[in-house]
């Protein structure tokens, strides 16, 4: 497990769509993530809100850093985003998943998204399966 761990965090910095969002990795251990996002203007939708796959994209991001820490890398099967409250343009995105179960067949995982100020901007789900090589 922490050789995934080590190997996660070498490649963030370079992760083409985390460097494309500005998301960074702020923590991890074995089955836990915490990612962070600044928003920017790019990322807000015509009410000047930020764009719902935006949010969904930070949660995805800390559901797959905490589902690849562990023993066997994994891909999502099913992912299901409530949208609690909305993202504004001075907001920074913190999205935070645990990994519930992690089995031989599937893995499950929650995650939520909050403001700077712990303000709760959605909650998700996630099913991971492992990756056959």
């Amino acid at each position: 497990m922490v050789d995934n761990v080590i190997e996660l965090t070498t490649k963030e910095p370079t992760e083409p769509i985390a460097v494309f969002l500005g998301m960074r990795l702020v923590e991890l251990t074995p089955g836990y993530s915490r990612v962070s996002m600044k928003v920017r203007p790019e990322h807000l939708n015509f009410n000047g809100m930020v764009f719902g796959g935006i949010i969904a994209a930070v949660a995805d991001q800390a559901f797959a850093y905490a589902t690849n820490s562990l023993v066997q890398p994994s891909i999502a099967s099913q992912f299901n985003i409530h949208f609690i409250n909305g993202a504004s343009a001075d907001d920074e995105l913190i999205a935070e998943c645990r990994v519930v179960k992690s089995g031989r067949r599937v893995g499950i995982s929650e995650m939520t998204v909050t403001n700077q100020e712990g303000k709760l901007i959605a909650k998700a789900t996630g099913t991971t399966i492992p990756v056959v090589t």
